[in-house]
């Protein structure tokens, strides 16, 4: 059984690897720790006890967690996601936020790690803000943690929020910049050019939205604003937060990685927020993560087919 804590701004994309986590039985989802960024953190909150409704999972524990980044100025994903960040669908019937946590999410974080030090695997689909915070806390958290898995930073300074920055990490490089720094546990990241590159054909979504389920009906419906955005763009299919949860729940699952050591632009005019990519071994890191470079898509349709049954 693989213990995930998982870290959200929810967001469609994050609300479908909430769903996939959730389908598979050989996974034990620890808690859900929610920061700023596609939304505000009320409306992640909101976010992920609708998806836990819908997966009849109101057990799970939820956590606030930071409402703003360390020093960077705030944005959000307002034009793709909607202002609530699932299509501004509204739902009379979710939960309230007295189901959260009392405790703070970065708290929750450093007691679940050190309850089950070894095993717990970290999958950050947010901007890095409560892990940064987290590990200021608790210096020894990365020694405790079984894996980092992280949806965010670029390989190739192809942006899709300014020229050369990643959503997730331009909204707090500070924070993307520690984390990459200071979690030396065995770190996955899915970027997001490699995230565009193995995106789907919207037939697959045709065919997965035909299940009329609970679960394809909801995620069909909060899907839609963002379907259409990224059909005016001329992007297929890129739920970008699902490919790092599918490498989470199994190792399988990436079939072509590399290795190196990275870290993050502070200071670029047109370059923060950018992730580097130390190929010349100039930083004299010790710890390099593993960039993923292709996976099993056949493999990542069956986990999303599962998610919405």
């Amino acid at each position: 059984m693989k213990k995930i804590i998982i870290d959200v701004d929810a967001g469609v994309d994050d609300a479908i690897a909430i769903m996939m986590a959730l389908a598979n039985p050989d996974v034990e989802v620890l808690g859900i720790t929610c920061c700023y960024g596609n939304t505000s953190v009320e409306n992640v909150l909101r976010n992920v006890l609708r998806v836990l409704k819908v997966c009849n999972r109101l057990d799970i524990p939820v956590y606030r967690g930071c409402s703003k980044s360390l020093v960077a100025r705030t944005i959000n994903a307002n034009d793709f996601f909607g202002t609530d960040g699932f299509g501004d669908v509204p739902d009379p019937h979710a939960p309230g936020l007295d189901l959260v946590q009392k405790k703070k999410a970065e708290l929750a974080i450093i007691d679940l790690v050190n309850e089950n030090a070894g095993e717990v695997i970290l999958v950050a689909t947010a901007p890095l803000t409560n892990l940064a915070v987290a590990v200021q806390l608790e210096p020894s958290l990365p020694k405790k943690l079984k894996a980092l898995y992280i949806m965010g930073g670029n390989i190739e300074s192809r942006g899709n929020v300014t020229i050369c920055g990643e959503f997730n990490f331009v909204c707090d490089p500070e924070a993307a910049y520690n984390v990459l720094d200071r979690y030396t546990c065995p770190t996955y990241i899915a970027t997001w050019e490699f995230t565009c590159r193995n995106s789907l054909p919207w037939s697959f979504c045709d065919t997965w939205f035909c299940l009329h389920t609970e679960k394809s009906d909801f995620v069909e419906k909060i899907s839609r604003h963002s379907r259409k955005k990224a059909k005016e763009q001329g992007n297929l299919f890129d739920p970008c937060d699902a490919y790092a949860m599918a490498a989470a729940i199994d190792d399988a699952f990436i079939t072509e990685s590399e290795e190196v050591a990275v870290t993050v632009e502070l200071e670029g005019m047109y370059t923060r927020g950018m992730m580097v990519l130390d190929y010349m071994e100039k930083l004299k890191k010790v710890h390099t993560v593993f960039i993923m470079k292709k996976v099993d898509l056949e493999k990542f349709k069956e986990m999303l087919i599962n998610a919405v049954k």
